[in-house]
């Protein structure tokens, strides 16, 4: 699929701020099944950039503003082509102790996401060990969003996995942050995603939609057969579904906190927030390339 993606973020300050610096995490990544070909970032007031990747290989964008202004606005355009995963490999459960396997794994079977008490996730234990790694993830990612409401606005970036729990609601992040935590409980090695999901208007056409940033997860499977190079596979916990062709990654960590789109810092009052993103599917001529 070919989209073109348009991303504004703007800042609207009660007076004059100065000493604004932010670090983007905007940039769609480039995959085995993704590649951008267009990128372009446009800051207002005007400023240099700087860029560089991160420990997990996200791209960064750096600026800084320090004369006074009012406003702040990030204009981010980017064309990504995407296309469908190969099918996931379903090795056993033993796979998962094999030297490629722990190696390939890292960090990403750490507890790095503050847990509730084991007993308050009991009753998730019996689907995280299903027949394989595969069908654990795939069952957990059905129950996360049947025993957990979608609903936007009662938790907040800070929010916990015990506050999901207690509220029996959130949003596609909370729903991360739980199967994060219970899969590397049992072994198998998982890590955050950021970035688009294309909803095709209900039409059926070709068309734009303004989207939120989304958040996934993937996991790492061993090779067919436990051996070979161990693949990381796509699944949304929210949507009850891998993640295809309309997923357009922007990058990975241990938990949101690894990548949010934007995070800085500034000197003076208090700023009011818009964001917009508006992505559009492409005809793939549009896009074609010498």
């Amino acid at each position: 699929m070919h989209f073109s993606i348009h991303y504004v973020t703007e800042y609207h300050y009660a007076a004059p701020v100065s000493d604004n610096l932010n670090a983007l995490r905007v940039r769609p990544a480039t995959t085995a099944h993704q590649r951008c070909d267009e990128f372009h970032v446009r800051i207002d007031p005007e400023t240099r950039l700087g860029r560089h990747s991160d420990y997990f290989g996200t791209e960064v964008i750096e600026f800084g503003i320090s004369r006074p202004h009012n406003e702040l606005t990030i204009d981010v355009r980017a064309r990504v082509v995407t296309s469908e995963p190969p099918q996931a490999p379903d090795p056993d459960w033993t796979a998962l102790s094999s030297p490629a396997y722990l190696e390939a794994a890292g960090e990403y079977l750490l507890p790095s996401i503050p847990a509730p008490p084991a007993d308050a996730l009991a009753e998730f234990d019996e689907v995280a060990q299903a027949g394989s790694p595969l069908h654990s993830a795939l069952a957990l990612c059905e129950l996360i969003p049947t025993r957990f409401a979608y609903r936007r606005g009662i938790t907040y970036v800070g929010s916990t996995v015990a506050d999901l729990l207690d509220i029996g609601a959130g949003v596609c992040q909370d729903f991360v942050h739980l199967g994060l935590i219970l899969l590397r409980r049992n072994g198998i090695a998982a890590r955050y995603v950021s970035g688009y999901l294309f909803a095709s208007p209900s039409d059926g056409r070709d068309d734009s939609v303004e989207v939120d940033t989304h958040a996934w997860l993937e996991i790492l499977l061993p090779g067919g057969g436990g051996r070979g190079e161990p693949t990381w596979i796509g699944l949304d916990p929210t949507n009850r579904t891998p993640a295809g062709e309309q997923y357009v990654k922007i990058g990975h960590g241990r938990h949101y906190g690894d990548v949010p789109p934007i995070k800085g810092v500034y000197r003076g009052g208090p700023s009011r927030l818009s964001v917009r993103v508006l992505m559009t599917r492409l005809d793939p001529a549009t896009t074609a390339r010498a």
